[in-house]
């Protein structure tokens, strides 16, 4: 069961693991969306251009029919011939380039825009050296592979598809189509063309949605593809952020670091209020470059214990001062000066520091006067 379960993916991909596909080029994309579209755009274009190039097509080929461009007397120079040849071919690009390079220029930003709306912009130049994807042995079994054999069947239904849109779109005329021997030469064009792009545009629409449907059964079978299991997810944890149990060491380094950083201050205070207990407060307070007490290490329960061990180790006076500790604790921050408490708390802790002060043989009163004499 352990080994069942262990093996079942049931975890959608984590982000890493999508980036890191995308990052070897697995990503989630329909060969046919961007043909597809482009279908659609071209078909689109002929309606809005179509005219202007018939227009131009039919303008030089009747200049081609009508003047001589060609036609040279049979003992002329040789080389006329080959010059008309040239100027024919750069009138002829010229002519043209206007026109199809509109439309050449539309369906290549679009082929663009369509893969990069699939996947985004993905650049993988190791790729285009990569050996695999020319491999004939990896290509021929390719052919017989399951994919292959599914993309087959897709292929038969579009088909299906297209020809039933295609039929239908014909249907609606077909009572045009068998009067069309009544009709003169240039509307028997004219029909049999805007019914080709008729048809043309519906069936580009049709493969348009097929390839949309198609895109999201590949997102779909690519997030299942990448689907992982409780080994491959733990693997994962591990590889971004580590082992479980130097998680724990390192967690445990960075507390004893803050603990450390919170308490050692304690050797350069005058005095600790304690709780007794729970809380423990080292003050400093030097009477003769300080105009306010400040709070240098603060803690509760064991680094409150800590704190008066280091106190005792400095011959600090520690003094239970209950409803004063808890106070500072809570409301004073590690290097700020007290001042933001009561006047009940405020007198309490200057009972403290004078009595702090004659534990170690010092004197208050005479060390503020000094401090008053050197600022005048």
């Amino acid at each position: 069961m352990a080994e069942d379960s262990s093996g079942d993916k049931k975890h959608d991909p984590t982000p890493w693991r999508l980036e890191k596909a995308r990052e070897e080029g697995n990503v989630a994309k329909s060969t046919d969306l961007a043909s597809a579209i482009i279908l659609l755009l071209a078909i689109v274009l002929l309606f809005t251009m179509g005219k202007q190039v018939v227009d131009l097509l039919f303008e030089y080929s009747h200049t081609l029919l009508v003047d001589p461009i060609l036609l040279i007397p049979e003992h002329q120079d040789p080389d006329a011939l080959k010059q008309s040849v040239y100027s024919l071919f750069f009138e002829t690009v010229i002519r043209f380039m206007k026109p199809m390079s509109i439309f050449f220029a539309f369906l290549l930003v679009t082929a663009v825009l369509a893969n990069i709306f699939q996947i985004g912009f993905l650049w993988l130049p190791n790729k285009l050296f990569d050996i695999n994807r020319i491999n004939p042995i990896k290509g021929f079994g390719n052919i017989f592979s399951m994919q292959s054999v599914v993309r087959f069947l897709m292929g038969i239904v579009k088909i299906v598809i297209c020809a039933i849109v295609a039929w239908y779109a014909v249907e609606s005329s077909i009572g045009e189509i068998l009067n069309m021997p009544e009709k003169e030469t240039g509307q028997i064009a004219a029909f049999l063309v805007w019914t080709l792009l008729m048809i043309a545009l519906k069936v580009a629409v049709a493969l348009v949605i097929i390839a949309l449907i198609d895109l999201m059964y590949q997102r779909f079978q690519h997030m299942q593809k990448l689907r992982m299991t409780d080994q491959e997810m733990r693997d994962e944890v591990k590889n971004m952020m580590g082992d479980p149990q130097l998680i724990g060491k390192r967690r445990q380094f960075h507390r004893e670091l803050i603990n450390r950083q919170q308490v050692q201050g304690t050797e350069d205070a005058d005095v600790v209020v304690t709780n007794p207990t729970h809380f423990s407060v080292a003050i400093k307070f030097d009477a003769r470059t300080m105009d306010e007490p400040v709070v240098v290490a603060k803690g509760a329960d064991l680094l409150a214990f800590q704190i008066r061990n280091l106190a005792a180790e400095h011959n600090i006076p520690v003094l239970r001062r209950p409803m004063l500790a808890r106070t500072l604790f809570s409301s004073v921050e590690i290097g700020m000066p007290i001042n933001m408490i009561s006047r009940e708390h405020m007198l309490t802790l200057i009972e403290v520091i004078r009595l702090a002060y004659s534990l170690t043989g010092r004197d208050l009163h005479r060390e503020m006067d000094h401090r008053e004499r050197t600022r005048r």
